[in-house]
């Protein structure tokens, strides 16, 4: 069942039961969503201007307070609505109703330019579902598609793909769906991206447990997906992509897999989708003597299933995300653990990010029609384009040197506060975990136990370095010896290195490894590079919402464009899709015309969107909604088809 047929059911099912379910709903739901879920079946908008005034935006640093007797009022009228049906409209509010809720509901005003992203990711009205063109032309039985990955962005190709009646494979090195939270299973493992939009537009789900989704919720939530869309039957699992070879000739792709049993096979496809991601490949930390240590040593996104930290001593390298939230679930089971900070990181404390789902909201997002998208649409506003302004260099700013704008600063002082009274007795800790860089320069750490384990006496900090591993422990820098029992490295992954272990040779012999190098990758909106004819990339160069959430959002964007292309070769009756090269020459200029005006170009800004000539080869560096504006079709005169 799609969003919007989903919507259209629950719609049927009024009018409700007077239930005790749906009594707990009323009280415990979200006010400013229930309000834009009654105004949108009521549609009352005398009720949503009283609301206007109490109201505030998120970020603005005035607080919502609503008056009882308005909330009492709001949760009697739609009692009243959803038990008797009376005052109920099933059509759709007109577009300027609908923009009304969303302006009053978050406080501020949304522009036109969001509508259509909103009606589309929250499931009022989707884009485009291909299979309902009238006249569309039928890709030939015979024109497949070969994806690479069954994570989140393979999923959304394979749906799509299937929708628009594209023959296609997917290849997948696991054992099932899910990507990164198949293989990330550590103690801890969760997603800075709120729940309730962490999801596919076409599928918004209602049973997250808490408001950041845990691996294992994410994990369930993709199994799920899978299952109910029968994702599986154009997956092969166990089998990895080795090297893509394009025939000028045929207009196809030679695609070289290797099988569970170590046996190799040429696939020929007629376009390739890579969707392996850039957090794919972990790496291990260059430190002398690692390979010598005689207990286990293990990476984050390797998390042995039957290890048992409990009542060991363990030293653990790197602080960011992964440790993180790595420490803060393990610390109170071991005996020991030596944390070694290699760069700081800020945090920032969100007390949603724990917290749980309560049985009356997953109610509401059930069976409260129009709630689940009305929450949606809250959560993406202040989770992501409302962010924005946080990265954007504002050139009359003249606060310090550690922002790059009055919001960007109110927002460091935040997280400040937030260090400064939870280690009020220890300076020394302050010292050692306040950065010296403008917040959002790189990946903040959502605060989920982390800075507590800090406080306990089974964890200590070490900021001097690791000089080498011992058989037996690590040598800080400082001389300093730990003995330990296993060793958890934190380290992250190759994310510059976005080839990772494929050999792609393109028109000519081009070779796609040799021209990207190690760390210096280059596309079109992160999807195609000239001189590899209907090769995709998601998830590439220049591509990554690094302001917010939004990764799905992307993934989905850049799925439409693809198909959009390969729509185009079937119309012209052509082989393939190429992006020209001047097109390719003109976007990658914007972009860095553009870098000087974000926050990731500040001299103090050092991090994986980085490479080390200090490029930033990884970040988008515009809102979410300009790249959904990009990316609903191919600019004409943008690409050749080759015939």
């Amino acid at each position: 069942m799609t969003t919007t047929k989903r919507l259209m059911d629950s719609l049927n099912t009024l009018p409700l039961s007077n239930s005790p379910e749906l009594a707990a709903a009323l009280a415990e739901a979200n006010e400013p969503t229930l309000l834009a879920a009654y105004v949108h079946l009521s549609h009352d908008t005398d009720l949503l201007e009283r609301f206007a005034p109490h109201i505030k935006p998120a970020f603005s640093g005035l607080p919502t307070v609503i008056p009882g007797e308005l909330t009492k009022e709001l949760r009697g009228k739609m009692h009243h609505l959803l038990t008797t049906g009376e005052g109920l409209h099933k059509d759709m509010p007109a577009d300027d109703l609908i923009q009304q809720i969303m302006s009053v509901t978050v406080g501020e005003k949304v522009e036109d330019e969001f509508v259509d992203l909103v009606f589309d990711q929250c499931g009022f009205r989707p884009w485009i579902d291909r299979s309902r063109i009238e006249g569309r032309v039928q890709p030939p039985a015979d024109f497949k598609v070969l994806v690479i990955g069954a994570g989140l962005t393979g999923m959304e190709a394979a749906m799509k793909l299937r929708e628009a009646g594209y023959d296609h494979v997917v290849i997948e090195k696991n054992p099932e769906v899910g990507g990164t939270w198949w293989e990330n299973r550590y103690p801890g493992v969760g997603v800075d991206t709120p729940s309730h939009f962490y999801s596919f537009s076409w599928e918004i789900w209602p049973d997250w447990s808490t408001y950041h989704p845990s691996g294992s919720d994410m994990l369930r939530y993709m199994l799920e997906v899978a299952d109910k869309y029968n994702l599986r039957e154009k997956m092969r699992f166990n089998t990895t992509v080795e090297t893509l070879v394009y025939d000028e000739k045929a207009g196809t792709w030679t695609v070289t897999v290797r099988n569970q049993d170590g046996s190799t096979e040429d696939i020929v496809a007629n376009a390739v989708i890579n969707g392996h991601g850039p957090v794919n490949r972990f790496r291990w930390p260059d430190i002398p003597g690692l390979q010598d240590f005689k207990g286990p040593v293990v990476h984050t996104a390797a998390w042995p299933k039957d290890l048992d930290v409990s009542g060991k001593r363990v030293a653990v390298i790197g602080t960011g995300a992964s440790s993180a939230q790595l420490v803060g679930a393990i610390a109170p089971q071991v005996a020991d653990m030596k944390v070694y900070q290699r760069t700081k990181h800020w945090v920032i404390h969100n007390r949603e990010v724990a917290d749980d789902v309560t049985d009356g909201m997953k109610w509401a997002l059930v069976n409260i029609p129009t709630f689940l998208e009305w929450f949606r649409f809250r959560v993406y506003w202040n989770a992501a384009d409302g962010l924005f302004e946080n990265v954007l260099r504002d050139p009359a700013y003249a606060g310090n040197d550690l922002a790059v704008s009055a919001s960007n600063e109110a927002i460091r002082q935040f997280a400040l506060s937030h260090i400064q009274a939870k280690f009020a007795g220890r300076p020394d800790l302050i010292e050692k975990l306040t950065p010296d860089f403008p917040i959002f320069s790189k990946r903040i750490i959502l605060d989920n136990g982390w800075l507590d384990a800090l406080l306990n006496d089974n964890v200590h900090l070490e900021t001097n370095g690791v000089a080498r591993i011992l058989p037996n422990g690590v040598e800080g820098k400082n001389g300093d010896f730990y003995e330990c029992d296993i060793i958890v490295c934190a380290t992250g992954f190759e994310v510059a290195r976005m080839i990772g272990n494929l050999t792609i040779k393109g028109i000519g012999g081009r070779d796609l490894g040799e021209e990207w190098g190690e760390e210096d990758p280059r596309s079109y909106m992160g999807m195609v590079m000239p001189g590899y004819p209907n090769l995709f990339w998601t998830v590439g160069p220049n591509s990554a919402p690094n302001h917010a959430a939004g990764q799905n959002l992307i993934s989905e964007c850049q799925v439409n464009w693809i198909i959009e292309a390969l729509d185009r070769v079937i119309e012209a009756g052509a082989k393939s899709f190429e992006v020209k090269q001047e097109t390719f020459d003109a976007w990658n200029r914007k972009v860095e015309e553009r870098m000087p005006q974000m926050i990731w170009s500040h001299p103090k800004a050092n991090s994986y969107y980085n490479n080390s000539k200090g490029r930033v080869f990884l970040s988008w560096p515009w809102r979410l909604v300009d790249f959904y504006v990009e990316t609903r079709k191919p600019e004409e005169g943008s690409y050749t088809l080759h015939s």
